[in-house]
């Protein structure tokens, strides 16, 4: 229901301004005025590789319960053409990433969705200071709620049943408010995830490697499984008030229609993610305890995930996290978590962009090590699937290890080219100016001098 707010998951924990003591560095002193941010062009939407019985249950588990597990009675959606407003002092980004956004609704999940400037819209964005979103849900990076058109409605409803899903009949307004003052990336990121679950799913499932829906945030920009789920979702075989039962009992065939290759693919039915172990996730993934504490947690995820038999996406993420949370105080450990991790996305082509965030975790190992053989190794096959998934904080960061590898063997004319293509994504992934500079600064830093 919310898109959190970006885990410490990343190349470093933070990303804030250089201080003013900080010794210099290579890309400090070689970059100084920043290129126009980039943007994405085109959609890259991965066919759908999966069974359609794998698709029915992913279907009904994350239509029929909300991420704390609290069932959903009926299903609910909007009816006839939806219009978009937005609202609050939306950076200029935010426009042309919704309009984009909404004509991959229309083409790809046959949704008649349009943008609007009318103040009866059924789902307005609203943009609203980081300080602010932030005081009033900490956890939450933007969130989205029903029957509410407006900010200060929120504060008046927030604690009453007016803003609970499970009590809808049927979706008529919705609100859904992201950051004004982040980076267009993390906007974009926002609308994405927050409008889908507008529109339909409320849940989301850590077992899937190919969504959105799904906690980890590997995935920035709706795929094509979740617009397959959405195309569903507005099927004319479905209706308001639909039980989980009469879904069920509909959706095979609906399935069958809109993704025919779907029926000859095996399926490989996962088992459902514990409570137990999305406790220890969001306890290894959030502040506020001690990081040895953490680091158990994370342990703790890979353990239960052993002991139920689970592969992929969930084992590879909580080893992903617990090398996260290894680095700066087990080097050694943190490297073979990362090992691990990648072993396991490689398994599958579903979860390269996932190989992709592990690409930059060894990079900065190879860097500090000075094999830039290494570094560029995982870069150049990195470089590919972050541009493809249209990641631009995974890209810039992959580029600029590229640079620094290659200053490293004695490329500076490409290395130069490389960095400054790289800043363009920066701005785009990271936002102010201080955040791309500290990035550079970070990476610089790891090159043995």
């Amino acid at each position: 229901m919310n898109r959190l707010a970006a885990f410490a998951l990343s190349f470093m924990a933070a990303c804030a301004p250089v201080p003013q003591d900080a010794p210099p560095s290579r890309a400090t002193t070689l970059v100084t005025d920043l290129p126009p941010a980039k943007s994405f062009s085109g959609s890259y939407a991965a066919p759908v590789r999966r069974a359609n019985a794998e698709i029915v249950q992913d279907f009904l588990d994350l239509s029929f319960r909300m991420e704390s597990g609290k069932a959903i009675p009926v299903m609910t959606r909007f009816e006839g053409p939806i219009s978009v407003r937005i609202a609050g002092p939306a950076p200029a980004s935010l426009g042309r990433d919704l309009q984009y956004l909404l004509g991959r609704f229309r083409s790809e999940a046959g949704i008649d969705i349009m943008l609007t400037d009318s103040a009866n819209a059924q789902i307005v964005v609203e943009a609203i200071p980081q300080a602010t979103l932030q005081r009033a849900v900490p956890r939450a990076a933007c969130f989205v709620v029903p029957r509410i058109a407006s900010w200060e409605g929120f504060l008046v409803a927030r604690r009453t049943q007016q803003v609970d899903w499970t009590t809808l009949t049927k979706r008529d307004r919705a609100v859904i408010f992201v950051p004004a003052d982040a980076a267009p990336q993390e906007v974009r990121d926002c609308l994405h995830e927050e409008l889908a679950q507008a529109l339909g799913p409320l849940n989301d499932l850590y077992r899937l490697p190919d969504s959105v829906f799904n906690d980890d945030n590997i995935h920035t920009v709706l795929t094509g499984f979740d617009m397959l789920i959405l195309r569903a979702y507005y099927a004319p075989e479905l209706r308001n008030g639909m039980t989980r039962a009469q879904v069920a009992a509909i959706l095979p065939g609906v399935m069958a229609r809109l993704n025919p290759q779907g029926d000859r693919i095996p399926a490989k039915l996962e088992n459902d993610t514990t409570r137990e172990w999305i406790d220890a996730m969001e306890l290894a993934l959030t502040s506020g305890s001690t990081p040895a504490r953490r680091r158990t947690a994370a342990q703790e995820a890979i353990q239960l995930g052993q002991r139920l038999g689970w592969s992929g996406t969930r084992e590879g993420f909580a080893y992903y996290a617990y090398g996260r949370l290894q680095v700066g105080n087990d080097s050694e450990s943190a490297l073979s978590a990362f090992n691990a991790a990648e072993a396991i996305y490689r398994q599958s082509p579903t979860t390269q962009i996932h190989a992709a965030h592990i690409a930059v975790q060894k990079s900065a190992f190879a860097l500090r090590s000075g094999d830039a053989q290494a570094v560029l190794g995982l870069t150049e096959a990195a470089i590919p699937v972050a541009m493809q998934h249209q990641n631009a904080a995974l890209l810039s960061t992959l580029m600029m290890f590229k640079a620094e590898a290659l200053d490293m063997i004695g490329n500076t004319v490409a290395s130069q080219e490389v960095r400054l293509d790289s800043l363009g994504w920066a701005r785009y992934g990271f936002g102010a100016d201080a955040n791309v500079q500290a990035r550079l600064a970070e990476i610089s830093a790891l090159r043995p001098f």
